[in-house]
């Protein structure tokens, strides 16, 4: 299984437990309906890990396809920079013998130009992945930003130069700053906030004699306190069956 293909075990999802949640309370008033329908990004559910990479003992009819749009803003370092262009988190989930379940399909994103500089960011999967809800935080994943030039090609995945590394990732442990509400029954959509305003973010990895040089244009290595990542959500959810 390749590393965007991944299973996470023993997951309980934080999106499914507000999703249901919201579901209870209902949706907002129908006056707004056609407003709300407008603003949902369109979501491609064609990287959702197919039924055969579902867990062993996996139900299709009780999982399900969520596609997570996420904008933002960065601050790490010297970078400090929105994030206009949605990344995109595509993953499965339900449940195998009454434990909850993920595998992870696929993550992309747009490169984030670093202003002052010819230099690109673009967030790519690190490899981890638990958006387990224990009502201090709503899950972690790691991620990297492969590095590139403005001016040229951007980085191409997998690239050897980025902040984070496989190894040594940006751990984000995610937390909400907006309750999650159902925007959309039909599709069925969910938004929410959420935000890191602790994480620490590496020196870069596989850039060679670059490498120094880079780290001072970034103001890498930077410690807890001086990062922040907050994220405006919105997930579209699709049963397999």
């Amino acid at each position: 299984m390749t590393l965007n293909r991944r299973t996470v075990q023993r997951f309980t999802s934080a999106v499914a437990a507000a999703l249901l949640a919201g579901l209870a309370l209902g949706a907002a008033p129908a006056a707004h309906s056609a407003e709300r329908t407008a603003d949902l990004p369109e979501s491609d559910f064609s990287a959702c890990p197919a039924v055969d990479e579902l867990p062993a003992g996996a139900d299709p009819g009780t999982w399900r396809c969520e596609v997570m749009h996420a904008t933002g803003h960065l601050r790490m370092g010297a970078v400090d920079e929105p994030l206009t262009q949605p990344m995109e988190i595509t993953f499965a989930e339900g449940r195998v013998d009454g434990a909850f379940r993920q595998v992870f399909g696929e993550m992309t994103a747009a490169p984030i130009r670093v202003g002052g500089t010819p230099l690109t960011l673009t967030p790519q999967y690190g490899g981890y992945s638990d958006f387990l809800s224990d009502g201090t935080r709503r899950g972690e994943f790691d991620i990297k930003f492969a590095l590139g030039r403005a001016y040229r090609l951007p980085a191409m995945s997998p690239s050897p130069c980025s902040v984070g590394s496989d190894e040594d990732a940006v751990h984000l442990v995610l937390k909400d700053t907006v309750p999650t509400r159902v925007i959309s029954k039909e599709p069925l959509v969910v938004a929410f906030g959420a935000q890191d305003v602790a994480f620490t973010a590496p020196r870069t990895s596989g850039c060679g004699p670059l490498g120094r040089a880079l780290d001072r244009a970034l103001g890498l290595p930077s410690t807890s306190g001086a990062n922040a990542f907050t994220m405006e959500v919105m997930v579209a959810v699709r049963p397999y069956l």
